[in-house]
């Protein structure tokens, strides 16, 4: 079995139904922490759960919201429990067309809430300059490897 990430006729990736669900449960993480609809909802076929309909217009503000706030964060912690995530819903958007650049790295624009954690490697700007480096080819990774 399989799930389908639509927009109108096109699917944008068919995962296995595991890591579809995995997905979503994720989505729904993210949304909660940038306090911003995904875009992602029930598909065409109304009460069919493995069909999902993708706004690109939320999505697109979604996505440039999580990229950034992934971007910007400095915690060691959060930056691991965040990056695969980020990278799959970053692949997704460039399915969708959603064109965005990375953002530049830099040192003091960590968002409300999250904290600079002393105890990683090196200085801020340096971490955050890996994390969009990191992100960047994670996504291209997984872009080659999503089947549509």
């Amino acid at each position: 079995m399989s799930m389908y990430f639509d927009i109108g006729d096109e699917t944008l990736w068919n995962p296995s139904n595991g890591a579809g669900r995995l997905f979503l449960r994720q989505v729904e993480v993210f949304e909660a922490e940038l306090k911003l609809p995904s875009g992602i909802g029930q598909g065409k076929y109304g009460g069919d759960p493995d069909t999902l309909e993708v706004d690109p217009v939320a999505y697109e503000e979604f996505i440039r919201s999580l990229v950034a706030w992934h971007c910007r964060t400095v915690h060691s912690v959060i930056v691991a429990l965040s990056e695969g995530f980020v990278a799959t819903a970053l692949a997704l958007a460039w399915r969708a067309g959603i064109e965005l650049e990375m953002p530049e790295p830099g040192a003091g624009r960590v968002p409300a809430g999250v904290q600079y954690d002393p105890r990683g490697p090196g200085n801020p700007e340096t971490r955050s300059a890996a994390v969009v480096t990191a992100l960047d080819a994670r996504a291209r990774e997984l872009a080659r490897c999503m089947v549509p």
